[in-house]
């Protein structure tokens, strides 16, 4: 029996060697070459006409989704697992729209690889099981449940690192970010993002990236030292209906990161952050968007603050802390 020829799509090399690693444990597989991003995927998939490509969705120069179009015309034969660090029910329903055998969220590749590769084997489709509920029926399926993560940063440095992540995925997915940083932070932000090969100037061409000053817009929504409800959406809910029209993708989703509840919390005005975040969470039950706020760890320090602190996490769905 000949192995099945791989084509290995991903911008980051450590990924890349993840897979070639995990390959190595199969008799079956044989990796025939390697792609940084979309369009040389496209490419490559032309040229050696592989049996499976392992695609990353969030890719430079062209998201895995529209590759993955593109491939399906040029090589037919050619099966495509997706990789991703979307969790969306909407991503992964769209991966099954373009012909994906598979969808593998890429916090679980070292546990689902291997069981997507036996999948294929058998002709079956594989979803990892972290992926929940994206079956349901388009007309009647919930929308997916809200993301508002927060990270406590101790260095600028990992400010960057997680927010160029953050906005980095949403752009190279097709998706729209409105980033709410101080001047300087967004002048680092830009820099980092443009280093990892995301598409910044082309976002802003198509209104798909808005950047706010943190402080101007804070002070536009505050009254009384509390932020306004009424501003506050008034402010942005704009913002976001223009960003989800000019995506292009089938379920638009917009990234919105920002650090004005950090700036807020570094004023020692805990109530007035946490109200924030609280109006964020109502923003979320309203429109697609996934939220990242930031607040700087020596702001959040010192066993005082331990009660404001847990509050602050019970109000987001994620925590990171570095």
């Amino acid at each position: 029996m000949s192995l099945i020829s791989v084509l290995v799509v991903d911008d980051h090399e450590s990924f890349r060697k993840l897979i070639a690693s995990m390959l190595q444990q199969s008799e079956d597989f044989q990796i025939i070459g390697q792609a940084l991003d979309g369009l040389e995927a496209v490419q490559k998939a032309e040229e050696l006409q592989p049996d499976l490509i392992l695609l990353d969705i969030g890719l430079p120069k062209l998201n895995g989704m529209e590759a993955a179009r593109r491939i399906r015309k040029l090589v037919p034969k050619a099966k495509i697992l997706f990789f991703s660090q979307e969790s969306s029910p909407d991503v992964v329903r769209e991966a099954s729209k373009v012909g994906a055998m598979g969808y593998v969220q890429k916090t679980c590749a070292r546990s689902d690889l291997l069981p997507a590769l036996e999948a294929y084997l058998g002709g079956e489709q594989f979803v990892s099981s972290s992926l929940k509920g994206w079956e349901s029926n388009e007309n009647t399926a919930p929308r997916s449940p809200y993301q508002h993560e927060v990270q406590f940063y101790s260095e600028d440095e990992f400010f960057f690192e997680r927010f160029a992540q953050f906005i980095g995925a949403a752009i190279k997915m097709g998706n729209a970010a409105i980033v709410v940083t101080t001047n300087f932070h967004h002048e680092g932000l830009v820099q980092r993002l443009k280093a990892e090969s995301v598409d910044l100037d082309g976002a802003i061409q198509r209104g798909t990236y808005t950047w706010l000053d943190a402080d101007e817009s804070l002070s536009a929504i505050m009254v009384n030292d509390l932020p306004d409800p009424v501003l506050f959406f008034k402010g942005i809910e704009g913002l976001i209906e223009e960003a989800s029209k000019n995506v292009k993708v089938e379920h638009p989703r917009v990234a919105f990161c920002g650090e004005r509840v950090g700036l807020l919390w570094a004023e020692g005005k805990t109530e007035a952050a946490i109200r924030l975040e609280q109006l964020c969470n109502e923003l979320s039950a309203k429109y697609d968007i996934d939220m990242l706020c930031a607040y700087p760890l020596k702001s959040v320090s010192g066993d005082e603050n331990e009660g404001a602190i847990k509050r602050i996490r019970d109000e987001h769905s994620a925590v990171h802390s570095r």
